[in-house]
């Protein structure tokens, strides 16, 4: 949705809306409720990204303690604006406190789910200072979901990190839910009346819908066959991820703008409608080397 912002109103809107909005974000957000979160400048700051631990030794009595270092490495972490408008009619200028919940109920999914989506692939990054897990390693838990989460498990072990979260799109939450032993029982959930996934291999799992790609159908072959399978989650060291903010969310209030939504224009002083633009100046940066995809079915 574009605008022309021509006046902004005089409606105030209290501080504590854009703290809510901001806690909803977070909330909403898997990657901001499993990663690491720093403060951001307005012109980005430079993180250390750790690519090599000391190694300790034994030493004998009086002997000389050995000195070894950790291998560092540097990103430049850069904030993007990710922003969202929302028209209301004006029955919600009359009513502070039903402007102040739609406000805090609508705005947040928006900026969490593309700020997920962004991170996971699915959407295009804003800049090349920010990261994303398109193209880190895949493990299928399509035929054998257990031996594809211990995989993407080893793997991340492999190259120094150690598993401490899950994000699964609603279509991996279902292939899991669907999963059994040979006895017919559910293997990742404690009972029908969960009805959730809460914990795998040990660790958390959220669930997102920015952590799902469609599959990518190919261009010749059988007709059902994809190219690509979809990925419906990720797995990862979320210690090695981080995500910063600026200034928290910004909010600005119109009742004079003309908005484009598609082939749709809304002019809302002629409509008797309001306006309001949120958005967060956000920045993401992680060791995408102890990440894993995990994708479903490719047929």
């Amino acid at each position: 949705m574009s605008v022309e912002m021509n006046r902004t109103t005089s409606i105030a809107l209290p501080s504590a809306v854009s703290n809510d909005i901001l806690q909803k974000t977070q909330e909403g957000s898997a990657v901001m409720a499993l990663a690491r979160k720093i403060a951001l400048p307005g012109l980005g700051v430079t993180i250390p990204v750790i690519t090599g631990d000391p190694e300790a030794g034994w030493v004998g009595e009086t002997a000389k303690k050995p000195v070894r270092r950790g291998t560092l490495a540097t990103k430049q972490m850069t904030p993007y604006t990710l922003a969202v408008i929302v028209p209301f009619s004006n029955q919600f200028r009359r009513d502070a406190e039903q402007l102040y919940n739609a406000l805090v109920q609508r705005l947040p999914g928006a900026l969490a789910k593309k700020f997920d989506a962004t991170v996971f692939g699915a959407a295009e990054t804003p800049g090349t200072n920010f990261d994303t897990l398109k193209s880190c390693t895949a493990q299928s838990i399509n035929t054998s979901p257990y031996s594809g989460l211990v995989a993407a498990d080893a793997d991340i072990s492999d190259h120094g990190g150690v598993l401490n979260g899950f994000v699964l799109a609603p279509k991996g939450r279902g292939i899991l839910l669907s999963a059994t032993d040979t006895t017919g029982r559910p293997l990742f959930i404690n009972s029908v009346a969960e009805g959730a996934v809460p914990m795998i291999l040990g660790a958390p799992v959220k669930t997102s819908k920015g952590a799902y790609i469609p599959p990518v159908a190919a261009s010749d072959g059988p007709p059902k066959v994809d190219a690509v399978p979809a990925v419906v989650g990720f797995a990862g060291d979320w210690t090695q991820a981080v995500y910063g903010t600026v200034e928290g969310v910004q909010v600005a209030v119109s009742d004079q703008a003309t908005l484009t939504d598609g082939s749709t224009t809304i002019n809302l002083f002629e409509q008797n409608m309001f306006a309001v633009r949120a958005e967060i100046e956000v920045g993401f940066r992680c060791d995408t080397t102890v990440f894993n995809k995990l994708t479903g079915a490719n047929a």
